[in-house]
């Protein structure tokens, strides 16, 4: 084992070095499964524009539950970043291990809704047959990684909160690898495997989840870090520690879930304007997630930092912090931006769609892009926030504005029946508020008398 590793002091300095130190691993770890979708719909998308289509549905759908643990991914990392700004080794590994035991409760909540509930919805409020039934199945099968994610996600939080974020890239880029190996074999059938096509990649992408699990899992034993923490002496239900993960990340996993249920609203809205304008929308969210990658990692970053130097008792550094992160990842998301709006005719032919799709594309890249640089400072101030434990203060700022995004949604995409580029303009709304209550917030300085 690495003596370093057991010795590693547990708080962090504020820094641009410091933060990108955190953050680039961070965001490597985020690229990969954003690069994971972009496989899995550039492939689908050779393989026919209707299995795009349908995938646009099942993306988000599944993008609910990742985010349902993502929330609780973000307050796990919270309280074992704080635990590491007090210097409390001892508690980190309580901590993680109650925080598996709740990611499985949710995983098999998640399981039975899906098989049991979520098609008579889809059923329901897709107009399409073809794509409600292939969802349906596709979805059935692809909700058994739920659990391998889960546990995946909540090594996120533990190496993040722990200032061990470098070994993150291992299990992603692992997970690359399993994912577009056995997408290409599953979909098109080569080298004796079945055609399955759609399914294909959920099969691959079961496979995948379950293959980056058991990298990162690998690592950190090997690393030491399994021992210095404990981490799997504690999996039995403890009242204390459930209570205070649950108050923090409930708020967190609702912010998240009613954030995406809006988004597969909107997918649904959008479908009612044909099969060309849901793959258009689903390539949309790959390049939102591509370009987010960056700034949801500096994010990560805020979030863990100011805890932990809360935890450190320096909460008077926190706006410094903030306004360093939000310098970074403006100016990164601004040169991104840039490069996509020049050659948007490059990126979209990926997808083996005809000039008729990427003609309809382009002018919604041009509203999308400019969405990503407004989240690219909004969501620093708001991830911010979810550091300083005051969770249920983001899940009111993401109700209101959701209640805002879902109005305009439905008043120009089904009522006006606009184009699906005035649609996307719904992130504009949706990020420019955002900022704009997180910013009244932070500013009030009620964050400062919060303890966790």
């Amino acid at each position: 084992m690495e003596a370093a590793t057991v010795h590693q002091n547990l708080q962090v300095e504020i820094s641009s070095r410091q933060i990108i130190k955190i953050a680039l691993p961070i965001s490597l770890a985020i690229l990969v499964p954003q690069v994971n979708w972009i496989t899995n719909n550039i492939f689908l998308g050779h393989y026919s524009q209707h299995a795009l289509a349908v995938a646009s549905v099942t993306g988000v759908y599944y993008l609910i539950f990742a985010m349902i643990g993502y929330g609780l991914n973000n307050g796990l990392q919270t309280l074992i970043a704080r635990r590491a700004g007090e210097n409390r080794p001892e508690e980190i590994g309580k901590i993680f291990g109650q925080g598996v035991f709740i990611s499985l409760i949710i995983a098999a909540i998640g399981i039975l809704l899906t098989w049991f509930v979520a098609p008579l919805i889809l059923n329901r409020v897709i107009h399409e047959p073809g794509i409600s039934k292939d969802a349906i199945i596709f979805l059935r099968i692809r909700i058994w990684g739920l659990p391998f994610l889960y546990i995946y996600q909540m090594r996120n939080a533990l190496l993040v909160g722990t200032n061990n974020s470098r070994y993150l890239v291992s299990g992603t880029l692992a997970e690359t690898i399993a994912n577009i190996l056995f997408d290409y074999l599953f979909i098109f059938g080569h080298f004796g495997f079945p055609k399955l096509g759609l399914n294909g990649a959920a099969v691959a992408s079961i496979i995948a989840e379950f293959t980056g699990m058991f990298v990162i899992f690998a690592v950190i034993h090997y690393k030491g870090i399994t021992k210095r923490f404990a981490l799997f002496s504690h999996f039995t239900w403890q009242n204390t520690n459930a209570k205070l993960i649950l108050s923090i990340s409930l708020p967190l996993i609702f912010q998240v879930a009613i954030s995406l249920i809006s988004w597969e609203f909107f997918y649904i809205l959008i479908e009612h304007h044909g099969q060309t304008a849901l793959a258009v929308s689903n390539v949309m969210r790959n390049i939102f997630g591509l370009e987010g990658c960056i700034t949801w990692a500096l994010a990560a970053t805020t979030s863990s930092m100011v805890s932990n130097i809360i935890g450190q008792g320096k909460g008077h550094m926190v706006r410094e912090l903030i306004w360093r992160v939000i310098k970074i990842s403006t100016g990164l998301s601004l040169i991104m931006a840039i490069l996509i709006n020049l050659f948007p005719a490059i990126l979209l032919s990926a997808y083996g769609q005809d000039q008729a799709f990427i003609a309809a594309a382009i002018p919604v890249v041009r509203v999308v892009t400019t969405a990503m640089v407004l989240m690219s400072f909004a969501t620093i101030l708001v991830n911010a926030i979810t550091g300083t434990g005051n969770s249920r203060v983001t899940f009111l700022i993401e109700l209101i504005t959701i209640i805002l995004y879902c109005i305009y949604v439905w008043v120009v995409v089904e009522k006006l029946f606009l184009s699906i580029t005035y649609g996307w303009m719904s992130e504009w709304l949706y990020w420019s508020s955002m900022f704009f209550f997180a910013w009244l917030y932070m500013r009030s300085g009620k964050w400062k008398n919060k303890v966790i």
